[in-house]
């Protein structure tokens, strides 16, 4: 059986590791809007998607950023998460998807998420890459 990624780790270092990976996917002008954004409401929940999403999912071996990039974007698109989208279609180009690959999972989403799914995608995609295309 494998270790987990962040065994041996404290929390304080896997919260390091995950804001290095959060930076890296989503840029630092993200990161640091969302952080001075943060309240006392959203400050745990900060803290928690830095720390288990980014720290520990995102930093884990077993799937390239390129990869990981491409389920996100397809379990948004399924679930219709339209803001969250339009953030991670940015960075699966920082994460080295050409838009040509991006228009194919949208497409692909289309026969298991549902046209009107892929059709908002695409829209969405549309603004976010405006100046690429």
């Amino acid at each position: 059986m494998t270790r987990p990624q962040g065994e041996g780790l404290t929390d304080g270092e896997r919260y390091e590791r995950g804001m290095t990976v959060r930076r890296e996917v989503l840029s630092d002008a993200h990161v640091d809007r969302a952080n001075a954004a943060t309240t006392d409401l959203t400050a745990d929940f900060q803290d928690f998607i830095t720390r288990v999403a980014w720290g520990d999912v995102w930093s884990r071996p077993g799937l390239e950023r390129r990869l990981r990039s491409v389920a996100v974007l397809t379990s948004l698109i399924a679930h219709g998460h339209h803001e969250e989208l339009a953030m991670h279609l940015r960075a699966a180009r920082r994460n080295g998807l050409t838009i040509g690959e991006i228009k194919e999972v949208i497409l692909q989403s289309a026969i298991y998420s549902g046209v009107p799914a892929a059709n908002t995608a695409f829209r969405i995609a549309g603004e976010v890459f405006a100046d690429e295309l």
